[in-house]
């Protein structure tokens, strides 16, 4: 039988992390072998008298309960979330979903993030090795998020941050231009991960197929409206596919089989669109 009964969630602090965006820090009482989560999970989160809604780890539960989240000023529960002090309690359910695939022992690994997009990448970002680049494309310069994460990579990983709307300190560009030029510089990638505008992780996977890659190693993170978190509601199918239990990560190759079952548009017949 699923349980759908939220569990206690205490909010410890927050703080603006972009444009219309906050970075939360929630911690719940563990269970004993119960599972933590990984990166590209998500979880659901509940206000009481409000609603519910899924949203993604940037950090995943400790052994303490305790973990994070970016989260987007979008409607009437997160303004509501937004107005919280530190100490309220909410609802938990997670973790959901199919996380990112374990990175591989050896070969290049590129990951690629569009605004919010970064955060579902986070958790991966924190444990990945040296030989991953990281290509960050936002609107702005307020428009980018995870300043703390991002200080931290930067010292350890190669990060590429490109603006559609530049400034003095970092020119406008696009990020396809960035992801062509890295695909070019050595062999070919052992993966490549990206998450943001669906245009944009589109169009960073038929770069990739262009540059020769083969389509399984290219995974997506997609987001759909998800209301239950197990497969019941159906408000997130993809083709036959249930985001929040075939996803929200997929395989591109595994994606495009999902539009050509259902009759959909190839995605690969899309043209390429920066974020």
């Amino acid at each position: 039988m699923i349980d759908l009964t939220p569990r206690p969630l205490r909010l410890l602090e927050a703080y603006t992390d972009g444009e219309a965006a906050r970075h939360f820090t929630f911690a719940f009482e563990p269970r004993r072998d119960e599972p933590r989560g990984r990166p590209g999970q998500f979880f659901m989160l509940a206000l009481p008298g409000v609603g519910e809604a899924a949203f993604t780890y940037v950090s995943t539960p400790d052994a303490n309960g305790r973990f994070s989240a970016l989260i987007r000023r979008t409607g009437s529960l997160t303004a509501a979330l937004f107005a919280l002090e530190a100490g309220a309690v909410l609802g938990y359910r997670g973790p959901f979903g199919r996380p990112w695939p374990e990175l591989p022992a050896t070969g290049r690994v590129l990951a690629v993030a569009g605004g919010c997009g970064l955060a579902p990448l986070a958790g991966l970002l924190e444990q990945a090795p040296e030989r991953l680049a990281l290509v960050y494309a936002a609107r702005s310069r307020a428009h980018q998020v995870l300043g703390r994460e991002r200080e931290r990579w930067r010292a350890r990983l190669r990060l590429i941050e490109t603006l559609d709307q530049g400034d003095a300190g970092l020119p406008g560009g696009n990020p396809l231009t960035v992801v062509r030029q890295w695909l070019g510089e050595g062999e070919a990638p052992a993966l490549v991960l990206s998450c943001g505008p669906e245009a944009l992780m589109l169009a960073v996977a038929r770069c990739c197929l262009e540059a020769g890659m083969a389509a399984d190693r290219v995974w997506l993170s997609l987001e759909r409206r998800m209301h239950c978190g197990v497969g019941l509601c159906g408000h997130c199918y993809i083709g036959a596919s249930y985001a929040c239990l075939d996803g929200p990560t997929y395989r591109y190759d595994d994606y495009l089989q999902l539009l050509a079952a259902s009759g959909q548009v190839a995605a690969a017949a899309l043209p390429p669109q920066p974020c």
